[in-house]
């Protein structure tokens, strides 16, 4: 298991770089669109045996990620804003015009898809389009920090909790332990810093270590907090992995838990305090 995983992140690795490295927000914005719409597929397979989730709404708000950057920045908070009125609006209609064949149930766990995966991966794609003023497109330096801090934590957890792991951190996912959190955290804090190095001495960033050091801890610890969240919802259905889509990994959620509950944080704490 752990060498199919190793393969993986050799292979996939590489091919994450290249396209953010090479690609635009269009590209990007596909990209994302093609995760949501996979990890929706996971999803409604996930709570099939507790509930019955509006099926046909969750996947064409994760493909309408693809058409973010076509809405003009300008009216995007109003067109988000009719958007989740008229979503609430037509999954309520499906209780009275079925018969409430679709439920009160159904309709929650439609709303928690909707919210969890589509509305928290949607600000992927948004932060790589980030612009500001006399600069231009920094969102492209600024969504490694989601990566750094996320898979960074991921991998000095694993490291740390494997050597020195002793006391577990909850049942939820059992396999994690309190020693491993912590170094996740400080690795993916470090990776982030030293990221940060790289911008500031070639890139000419100017940002504020001691800051982007405190980004850093949020992202990784919001990170964590998304790998939980996945880790109940497989609890609560009882399943090990979301699919098998990914050798080694799981599914699709499994690999971007973290980074998906990073990515709102990562956004507003990156465009607000750099």
């Amino acid at each position: 298991m752990d060498i199919k995983r190793i393969l993986t992140g050799l292979i996939g690795f590489p091919f994450i770089v290249l396209v953010f490295v090479l690609g635009n927000k269009y590209i990007i914005d596909c990209l994302m669109a093609i995760v949501a719409i996979l990890s929706i597929h996971e999803y409604i397979n996930c709570v099939k045996k507790k509930a019955n989730p509006v099926s046909w709404i969750l996947y064409l708000l994760a493909g309408s990620i693809s058409c973010i950057h076509f809405i003009p920045k300008t009216f995007l908070s109003q067109y988000l804003g009719i958007g989740l009125i008229c979503f609430v609006t037509v999954l309520f209609l499906h209780v009275l015009f079925t018969d409430m064949e679709i439920n009160v149930l159904d309709i929650s766990f439609t709303l928690i898809g909707a919210l969890y995966i589509v509305g928290f991966t949607v600000f992927i794609p948004i932060l790589y389009g980030y612009e500001e003023c006399c600069i231009g497109n920094v969102g492209k330096y600024y969504i490694w920090y989601i990566i750094m801090a996320t898979w960074g934590t991921d991998v000095f957890a694993y490291l740390v909790g494997k050597h020195f792991g002793k006391h577990k951190f909850s049942k939820i996912s059992p396999k994690k332990s309190i020693e491993g959190c912590i170094g996740g955290a400080l690795g993916g804090v470090a990776l982030v810093l030293a990221y940060t190095f790289v911008l500031n001495n070639w890139f000419d960033m100017g940002i504020n270590y001691l800051v982007i050091g405190c980004i850093g801890l949020v992202l990784s610890i919001m990170g964590q907090i998304g790998d939980f969240v996945a880790s109940s919802f497989k609890r609560y259905s009882e399943i090990k992995d979301f699919s098998n889509l990914i050798p080694g990994h799981g599914g699709m959620i499994d690999r971007i838990d973290s980074v998906i509950f990073a990515a709102p944080f990562a956004y507003y704490l990156l465009t607000m305090l750099l």
